[in-house]
């Protein structure tokens, strides 16, 4: 957890909505200077803080409605910290709540040097590393199609289909003609037809991000595509949700953010479980998962590493462990600008 601990004259804590914004300015001594409820709008809230411009820090909870405020901030040379929702509890807990106590308790805890921040994602590339994400709803859209159009089939003990995914595949049979029943007929027709729509997008989006990708930075997505399981669609996720590997200090820091490595809850020296499953990266998660199933394939040496993580951890397990390493991988490769060595990441 990092906080922001830099000083100024004036701290602003807001309370971000979509329509309006509850501002409170304190000073140094901690003095209520401003505490106003406003329009969520540029003009107003520079105007509103345009007697404390001389030194002042601008903080808002990480919600879906923050880009607009950092990049005004931004333009307009204000330091702008985002605080990481999941730790902020003080804003949440209390006997009451209100718009006007959490922007006071925002202000508090980025004067007091408490303030728990979270990445300010830079705009020149936020747009895209969004649209790569949307990639992955409609990705799984289609996968929920496949899904249906299989469990169907099963409801009526036929044979099985195949691989429908594979646009060839598809092509050999009419699937719906092998239900009898107009309705289920017309319902794999949609599923097929939705299904077929998505790969024409899909195929087209994943394209366009390729050709940005190797504008925004060429050398470290090839890095990446040289190991093996990391194709085109997880070296862009991987690519876009780091951004800058130097974020991380070390490689603790980064396979904890992507969710690799589980948090012990300790007291008096007594372990009480495990906590924070959710703080950390999803996406990354998600990558690394997926690229540990994938480095396996058609890879002997992997497999006998993976058979022996197995022996030791069980099947479930060993997959967890793979993704780990594979995670230090990708970190030590993007930090020393270097492509993946099999015979380092086997070494014993």
């Amino acid at each position: 957890m990092r906080f922001y601990t830099h000083q100024h004259k004036f701290y602003c804590g807001i309370d971000l909505h979509a329509r309006t914004m509850y501002l409170c300015i304190v000073d140094q001594e901690s003095k209520i200077l401003l505490h106003r409820d406003i329009k969520t709008d540029a003009d107003i809230f520079l105007k509103t803080i345009a007697p404390y411009r001389e030194d002042i820090v601008v903080a808002v909870e990480c919600i879906f409605i923050w880009y607009w405020l950092a990049n005004l901030c931004s333009g307009e040379n204000i330091p702008f910290v985002l605080g990481h929702a999941l730790y902020m509890k003080a804003i949440h807990g209390g006997k009451a709540k209100n718009d006007k106590i959490d922007a006071y308790k925002i202000a508090a805890l980025l004067r007091g040097g408490m303030m728990p921040m979270a990445y300010v994602y830079p705009s020149d590339m936020r747009s895209t590393r969004d649209l790569l994400r949307r990639r992955t709803h409609f990705a799984r859209k289609r996968a929920e199609l496949i899904a249906h159009t299989q469990n169907t089939n099963h409801q009526h003990n036929f044979n099985d289909m195949g691989r429908i995914s594979r646009k060839c595949d598809r092509a050999k049979t009419d699937l719906a003609e092998r239900f009898t029943d107009p309705s289920v007929q017309k319902s794999i027709e949609l599923d097929i037809s939705l299904i077929e729509h998505y790969d024409k997008l899909l195929n087209h989006l994943e394209q366009e991000l390729s050709l940005i990708a190797k504008v925004h930075d060429a050398d470290s997505y090839f890095r990446l595509r040289s190991v093996p399981g990391i194709g085109r669609v997880l070296g862009l996720t991987i690519l876009y949700e780091i951004h800058d590997i130097n974020r991380f200090p070390s490689v603790q820091d980064f396979v904890s953010y992507c969710r690799l490595v589980k948090s012990a809850r300790e007291s008096a020296g007594k372990i009480m479980g495990s906590s924070g499953k959710k703080i950390g990266n999803v996406h990354l998660k998600w990558a690394f998962s997926e690229a540990a199933v994938l480095f396996l394939r058609r890879n002997p040496e992997a497999l006998k590493y993976r058979a022996k993580l197995e022996r030791k951890h069980g099947k479930a397990k060993s997959l967890t462990i793979l993704a780990h390493k594979l995670a230090r991988a990708v970190y030590n490769i993007l930090k020393r600008k270097e492509v993946f060595h099999p015979e380092t990441f086997f070494a014993k």
